[in-house]
């Protein structure tokens, strides 16, 4: 199943997305994507209530504005230096453990919102990156048991102001949390569809020429891990993002450096996960 949030900013309501592509309006169902939902066996609730209800839901039209597939979560948690390529090209040694890192909620939006470049930024940045959402509460899980753990899959673009990220003191979490910084969608897809999540492709072209281009099974550490090393560190909780790194082909480790300017348009996508797209705008 692929679920969807869609409406004006901040008035979004809860939609599926079928197989034919034919989105649908799913408000009477009563709740939206978040933690009260996934954590609450929601998404196999909702599978049965569209049994009976499919065909008298509303259909959403093409032109309406898709939100973020799912409503604030409590947190993001993104996995850093993920890739062994992406590593070299940001001249850091590969990491013996996930290094991990915070990412401000209120960075979310929409999967094609426009990303502002924020004031004082002049190296803002592109990162693919495959999330996890979260589908039950998770602490101390094992490698083998991580899986039970996920809800669904979703595509980020984990934008980042590499001038607040590495050239100022202190942690990564100022250059990650900008508003606009964290695209999500356009929807999340039920962990029942995606057999291997270590072996999905994933790209993005900045104005139409691709710039990265890889894939999950790349990762350094994969998806099983990646959540039980977290969880010892942590408790997550039901709607929870864990972003899991992004391949080589960043602006940063460009030669010469490459970064987001005004009037650029990302386009990125995962197999099975959809296509986002973002331009960019100064701050006003």
């Amino acid at each position: 199943m692929k679920l969807i949030r869609f409406g004006a900013e901040g008035y979004e309501y809860p939609g599926v997305q079928l197989a034919n592509g034919t989105k649908i309006d799913v408000s009477a169902f009563g709740t939206d994507y978040n933690e009260a939902f996934f954590g609450n066996n929601g998404i196999e609730k909702l599978a049965k209530w569209l049994e009976k209800n499919r065909d008298i839901c509303p259909i959403i039209g093409d032109d309406i504005r898709l939100g973020p597939p799912l409503l604030r979560p409590s947190k993001i948690i993104c996995v850093g230096l993920n890739y062994a390529q992406h590593a070299a090209e940001s001249g850091m040694e590969v990491p013996k453990e996930p290094v991990i890192f915070f990412k401000a909620t209120t960075s979310i939006i929409g999967p094609n919102d426009d990303v502002i470049i924020p004031r004082g930024g002049d190296k803002t940045d592109w990162e693919v990156e495959l999330a996890i959402v979260i589908g039950k509460r998770t602490s101390y899980v094992s490698e083998t048991d991580a899986l039970d753990h996920v809800a669904g899959y979703v595509l980020h673009n984990d934008i980042s102001e590499r001038s607040f990220q590495l050239e100022r003191s202190g942690q990564w979490v100022k250059g990650k949390s900008c508003d606009t910084f964290a695209p999500l969608g356009p929807f999340i897809v039920t962990k029942d569809e995606i057999n291997d999540p270590n072996n999905l492709n994933l790209w993005l072209k900045l104005n139409g020429e691709v710039l990265q281009n890889s894939s999950t099974s790349d990762f350094i550490f994969n998806v099983q891990q990646v959540i039980s090393y977290i969880s010892q560190f942590m408790t997550l909780l039901p709607g929870d993002i864990v972003s899991t790194g992004t391949p080589s082909g960043v602006g940063f480790g460009l030669r010469p450096q490459r970064y987001l300017k005004a009037g650029d348009v990302m386009e990125l996508g995962i197999d099975g996960l959809g296509v986002s797209k973002q331009m960019c705008l100064n701050h006003s």
